[in-house]
């Protein structure tokens, strides 16, 4: 029987999974939340769309026979991290979450930490004038009654209103280099810059940017997520999912 592995998430820890097991001969299938325009597709087979919940998840996975279950998604991704606990349990199918190590404060920065992105709105006036909001196109709506301080939107895609009154979009996607994250800043003039732990490298070169010219971080921290095994490495992640597939 061919017992497939499900991986959720679009992320380069989800990607370098796939190749490593397509590369072995598993059939791996990715779901894809599809709020991304033209994201990079991971190899193997690609699913782009929810499930319908806990319930249709469950359903999905006893109809596909699937192996396991390898939560790979976002760190900041909380609704399906949710139903993928409920629906493996209901489906009796092992699950692991596959996770990037968040960020620490770096050497020589003005380093401040927010419980939600709400938090990091209420904090920002005084912070600096002139704000590098990296904190992607979902939650801006946090900031959008901020009509004091000028911002700087950095996303993958468009965003949709409501925004800050005074700001300028910029669309892009990491990783991001010094360099460029430092020229960028001083640019625009930047003197605070606000992000997620999203954690990684692609990303964490505004931090060392910011260090540099002496510009203070103001970093939204990771909610909270329920108990399952977790790690944070891709190689611990495939010698997971191999002995799963051989207890098949």
């Amino acid at each position: 029987m061919d017992y497939p592995l499900l991986v959720l998430g679009g992320t380069a820890e989800a990607r370098a999974l796939a190749a490593e097991l397509v590369k072995r001969g598993v059939r791996v299938v990715s779901s894809l939340a599809g709020r991304v325009e033209a994201p990079r597709l991971p190899e193997g087979e690609v699913r782009i769309g929810g499930f319908g919940g806990p319930e249709g998840l469950a359903a999905w996975l006893r109809e596909e026979r699937v192996a396991a279950v390898v939560d790979a998604t976002h760190p900041f991704a909380g609704r399906i991290s949710s139903s993928a606990v409920d629906a493996t349990h209901r489906a009796g199918v092992p699950l692991l979450r596959l996770e990037r190590p968040g960020w620490s404060p770096h050497q020589g920065v003005e380093w401040h930490w927010a419980a939600s992105l709400d938090e990091a709105a209420a904090m920002l006036p005084g912070m600096g004038e002139r704000v590098f909001l990296t904190t992607g196109r979902q939650g801006l709506v946090s900031f959008a009654g901020n009509v004091t301080q000028w911002f700087l939107i950095r996303c993958v895609d468009s965003p949709e209103p409501p925004l800050p009154a005074r700001h300028e979009v910029v669309l892009s996607r990491g990783p991001y280099t010094v360099e460029g994250e430092r020229a960028l800043m001083r640019r625009h003039g930047i003197d605070v810059l606000v992000t997620k732990d999203s954690g990684g490298s692609m990303t964490a070169a505004k931090l060392d940017a910011a260090g540099e010219l002496g510009i203070p971080v103001l970093v939204v921290r990771r909610p909270q997520r329920r108990d399952v095994p977790t790690t944070t490495e891709v190689d611990d992640a495939v010698r997971w999912v191999l002995t799963r597939l051989d207890a098949k």
